[in-house]
């Protein structure tokens, strides 16, 4: 039975509704992660440094369309809370047209910069050709990344959540394969890791595109857009926790490699701290993916519930994901800690001093997952709820605030243990901050 943003959500039909968006955020985590898994084993350490030194960029220029994705679904979505369908089309095909745009200015201006950015990471002599090389393919297919982004959140509040999964699954299959083809079989290295992310990126976004500009069953069709400057900046505004979680996410990782490259700078292989963190990343990115997913997930029930002043679905939403978080972190901890050598080995079982620095790394921030999908949760439902303010500082403060304070403070007194606890650390506190807000907040929105 076909499961609608009106129906009231029991257990079972709300996981039911949230598994395609959170399959698809942990696929599309999973397919990232096979670049990684090539490189490192096929190429070597270095190129597998380089690639972890020089992503972080990426994912900063290609922010803007996580932000008009989920700043775009609060709007779209209390659009069809209210019923006026056609506005929120005229919406949507607004928010598509300007992602493309802005992919294409700033797949230019990275360009540009692509030749100081390195230099700028402190990259080594080793790693400096590959992070260049790598970074200049991935952004001529920066408006495609963009745009894939933004259909993520799309295809959950158009209620084809199984659609945006199958989209993602063949945008992954095509990198996976490639990848095989160019790294593992051609020998091509870190360009043909690259040219793999960029076809997938490429389904990902084409494939969409098809979709909503034809005749479908879905609640959202692409069409003759409206432009109305102020109804961006409120995507803006309401997407700019994404877009901060995201920046300050790749700004903490540059922090994060730029201690690690400091600890190590004694050692024969300076780099070893940087692989280390790139592997506990690319796990980072799956667990973290199914948060974030559940969160994309219930964005648009949220945002469709308060645009009909139906307070008794939000409060039902809303404990049941309390419960839903608290049971996801044990689960995913518990998974850390169980797969933390097998996972590392999958990377660096070929180096037996980078494996057991990757996996103490791995044991000490497996429990960052017992709270970090509380603030995830808080901070997408007031970009549901178009409190754009709250779902940032939420954000900001969890990574811009406590994740730099702390990985530059502890490592002081605790060295390289301080550099993995401080994730921890950055995780509880901004729980706390969610929870504040939650209290605060909660006769205004009516969820609790």
């Amino acid at each position: 039975m076909k499961i609608q943003l009106s129906d009231h959500f029991t257990y079972k039909k709300l996981l039911r509704f949230v598994m395609s968006p959170v399959l698809m955020m942990a696929f599309l985590s999973i397919y990232g992660v096979i670049d990684g898994l090539f490189i490192s084993n096929f190429v070597g350490e270095k190129p597998f440094a380089a690639v972890n030194l020089i992503y972080p960029v990426i994912m900063i220029l290609g922010s803007v369309g996580f932000m008009l994705g989920t700043g775009g679904t609060a709007i779209v979505s209390r659009l069809l809370g209210e019923g006026d369908r056609v506005r929120a089309n005229k919406y949507f095909s607004l928010f598509i047209c300007a992602t493309a745009v802005s992919g294409v200015i700033f797949a230019a201006v990275g360009e540009a910069l692509m030749g100081y950015i390195p230099k700028w990471l402190k990259a080594t002599e080793d790693t400096y050709a590959d992070c260049q090389l790598y970074g200049r393919i991935l952004l001529a297919a920066m408006p495609f990344f963009m745009l894939q982004n933004v259909f993520q959140a799309f295809f959950t509040t158009a209620q084809k959540p199984m659609l945006g999964f199958i989209v993602t699954a063949a945008a992954g299959c095509s990198n996976i394969v490639l990848d095989g083809v160019l790294v593992g079989a051609c020998g091509t290295g870190v360009a043909g890791a690259a040219i793999a992310t960029c076809a997938s990126q490429v389904v990902g976004a084409v494939l969409p595109v098809f979709y909503f500009a034809s005749k479908n069953s879905s609640l959202l069709r692409l069409g003759k857009p409206q432009f109305k400057f102020k109804v961006l900046l409120n995507a803006c505004a309401n997407g700019s926790s994404e877009f901060v979680s995201n920046v300050s996410s790749s700004v903490v990782s540059m922090v994060f490699n730029y201690q690690l490259l400091k600890l190590f700078a004694n050692s024969d292989n300076a780099e070893y701290g940087v692989a280390a963190y790139g592997v506990l990343m690319y796990v980072n990115f799956i667990f973290i993916a199914v948060f974030i997913g559940y969160a994309i997930g219930t964005a648009p029930i949220i945002g469709y519930n308060y645009g009909a002043g139906n307070k008794e679905e939000l409060k039902n939403i809303f404990k049941k994901s309390m419960v839903i978080m608290a049971v996801l972190g044990v689960i995913m901890t518990a998974l850390a800690l169980g797969l933390a050598r097998p996972v590392s080995m999958l990377f660096v079982r070929n180096n037996p001093e980078l494996l057991d620095i990757t996996v103490n790394a791995f044991y000490i921030c497996s429990f960052l997952f017992l709270f970090a999908g509380f603030s995830i949760f808080a901070s997408s439902m007031f970009t549901a709820f178009g409190n754009g303010f709250i779902s940032a500082f939420i954000s900001f403060m969890r990574t811009i605030v406590y994740q730099i304070s702390a990985v530059l403070v502890l490592p002081i007194f605790l060295g390289v243990t301080g550099v993995w606890l401080s994730t921890i650390i950055s995780d509880v506190l901004a729980m706390l901050t969610a929870i504040i807000f939650i209290i605060l907040k909660r006769k205004k929105y009516g969820y609790v």
